[in-house]
């Protein structure tokens, strides 16, 4: 029995502080602004008549480098589990850090460039409250952040970039090396409203920055009305934010949940000043009192709906934003009356279309609480029909998966224009079979692809065929051969390197080169579309070939009927052999395979708009095909 009783007691001994202590938030039963105060009586640093008391213990501002020493450091499997210290403007989740602090070693100190050293940051500015106590000590606000980048963000606000106003300044990149970004706040979707600079955390640390947020408009809610002013905070004791910070916030809190390292660090600082985060430790807590009123107000219909530039299978799209009286969250794209994708911006691009045919778009906007508005005007736009010479999408050419960090991406333009203006356009990473995406690239201002050339991103301490490098990125170029990349064009995937979800390892240590008889992008990934060379491999990058030819097949000269398909049987007017695939319109793939009939049966496919793909004798042709 001594056993079990020395066995129970070290289970108390390590595990009783992993949460909060029992009852801690007991009298936190209200909902909205009320709420919130109640919650602000169970972590201030006064006696509120609560059954259980734990009071702030504020402590020295100094005294928060200890702490960060010890309490601050990567010991996680999902980062590089290397204890240096764990600097949310550094960290790089999905590849190799471009840089590593050792607690104390490296602590500030002088800096000019990134990587220096590391200091102490105050995630909501010390200017806000004129370097005034407790705030000024608060350990739940104070990170440890690479010194120069802390200086980069200055006392902005935290908001969501526009990557073609993106800021400049001497000793740092912009994007920095983990992604984080200052410029211009992007004046639409979530973000619409603002317009000022704002700094921009990578997407890893979005919902920790905003969990900060809702403590200090917690814990001191009854202050700072008396503060100075701060474009984020709207002057209030309850709301306390301004739109369309809210928003954002809101939108960080709910996509990049409470993670174990904000766990940890939130038990740690209970010990370390006797009161915790609310918001880490009941993430509930952040949507019954801000979004607790219940929202039945639609938003405004989106207005002046345009269509522009379209090709062989894209038409782009912009429209002016709807207000809402809360905020608008989403707007949903509709083509030819059946909804299509949805965006969270008011521009998009429409893809997967048919060759020389046209297609009437319409918009609606949503709020955070599903309301939707009337549809926007609507705008048709007939797609080009240039065939080989032109109209496709931009696409990856070739992938560089080799020894070390010698790892390369290759953007190919075959679309029979310059495109000049690449910031519509992104790259993804996605991790481990991670089924979501879990890095982005953005291309750097001013860059462009001409027609028939090539963009390489190359890791930057690749050390083979440097002479071909445009842009130099570790995070998207963290990859390993199972590990799955996306191209996208305004935001929506155009093409893929891997599969999405799946960590079977495809090309490690392999060079892949698209074929050169591949058209154009596919959302879907066929090995067979590319050609394998060894490790380190790069005689082709910089440039790429495609001889697709010229014969009978085109969209014109290929029938399919009947068109609208109501019955079994689709049919394909040829007598060759050909591979087929059916996506619909959201661009998944839903039926394939091989006739040598000329026909295809279709009794399964529910009613609805679809693209069919048929590849005859190494010509592909799309078509837009109706099911009743």
């Amino acid at each position: 029995m001594k056993h079990i009783y020395l066995f129970t007691f070290l289970l108390i001994s390590l595990f009783g502080f992993s949460q909060e202590p029992a009852g801690y938030y007991d009298s936190a039963t209200g909902t909205g602004f009320e709420l919130k105060s109640q919650l602000k009586a169970i972590i201030n640093n006064t006696n509120d008549g609560l059954d259980t008391e734990y009071l702030h213990n504020a402590q020295d501002y100094s005294a928060m480098d200890a702490f960060i020493a010890d309490n601050d450091l990567d010991v996680y499997d999902s980062y590089e589990n290397d204890n240096s210290i764990l600097d949310v403007y550094s960290e790089n989740p999905s590849g190799t850090d471009p840089y590593n602090f050792t607690p104390v070693t490296n602590e500030c100190g002088n800096y000019s460039s990134e990587g220096d050293c590391y200091n102490k940051e105050h995630v909501i500015p010390k200017s806000v409250f004129d370097d005034a106590m407790p705030m000024y000590s608060d350990g739940h606000n104070l990170l440890p952040t690479d010194g120069r980048v802390n200086g980069f963000r200055s006392n902005y606000p935290f908001g969501v970039v526009d990557d073609n106003q993106l800021v400049s300044q001497s000793g740092i990149s912009n994007p920095t090396m983990n992604g984080s970004k200052l410029g211009g706040n992007l004046n639409s979707g979530i973000s619409a409203g603002y317009t000022g600079t704002v700094f921009e955390p990578i997407d890893e640390f979005k919902g920790d920055i905003a969990r900060i947020y809702f403590y200090f408009a917690t814990r001191y809610e009854d202050q700072i009305d008396a503060w100075g002013a701060f474009d984020m905070f709207d002057g209030s004791n309850n709301n306390v934010f301004a739109e369309p910070f809210l928003a954002i916030l809101l939108n960080w809190h709910n996509n990049d949940p409470v993670s174990q390292k904000e766990i940890d660090r939130n038990n740690a600082l209970f010990t370390y000043q006797n009161n915790r985060n609310p918001f880490i430790d009941h993430p509930e807590f952040v949507a019954q009192i801000w979004n607790n009123t219940t929202d039945t107000e639609a938003p405004s219909a989106p207005s002046n709906l345009a269509a522009s530039n379209p090709t062989d299978n894209s038409v782009d799209l912009n429209w002016n934003a709807s207000t809402d009286n809360v905020a608008v969250t989403v707007y949903d794209i509709y083509i030819d009356g059946v909804y299509a994708f949805s965006n969270a911006t008011t521009n998009a691009t429409a893809t997967s279309l048919s060759p020389n045919t046209t297609y009437c778009f319409t918009v609606k906007a949503k709020d955070a609480a599903g309301n939707e508005s009337v549809g926007s005007n609507e705008v048709c736009e007939t797609t080009t029909n240039n065939g080989s010479s032109g109209g496709e999408d931009l696409f990856f050419s070739e992938y560089i998966e080799g020894g070390g960090n010698n790892k390369a991406l290759e953007i190919a333009n075959f679309t029979g224009v310059t495109i000049d203006d690449l910031s519509m356009y992104t790259l993804k990473l996605s991790s481990n079979g991670n089924s979501g995406w879990t890095a982005t690239y953005s291309f750097p201002a001013n860059a462009q692809i001409n027609q028939g050339d090539v963009y390489v991103i190359a890791n930057g301490s690749a050390t083979i065929c440097s002479s071909e490098y445009d842009d130099l990125n570790n995070t998207i170029t963290g990859f390993n051969g199972n590990d799955a990349i996306g191209l996208f064009k305004n935001d929506v995937l155009i093409d893929i390197i891997g599969t999405l979800g799946d960590d079977s390892t495809f090309a490690q240590n392999t060079t892949l080169v698209r074929k050169s008889t591949v058209s154009g992008p596919s959302t879907t990934f066929d090995l067979n579309e590319w050609d394998s060379y060894a490790q380190d491999t790069c005689d082709d990058l910089g440039s790429h070939t495609q001889t697709l030819g010229t014969t009978e097949f085109t969209s014109n000269t290929i029938k399919i009927y009947p068109n609208p398909v109501s019955g079994n049987t689709l049919n394909i007017d040829t007598n060759k052999t050909f591979d087929y695939s059916i996506y619909n319109i959201l661009g998944k793939q839903v039926l394939k395979g091989i006739s040598k009939t000329g026909t295809i049966m279709v009794q399964n496919l529910p009613q609805g708009i679809y693209i069919l793909k048929l590849n005859i004798e190494g010509q592909s042709v799309t078509k837009k095909l109706v099911k009743k």
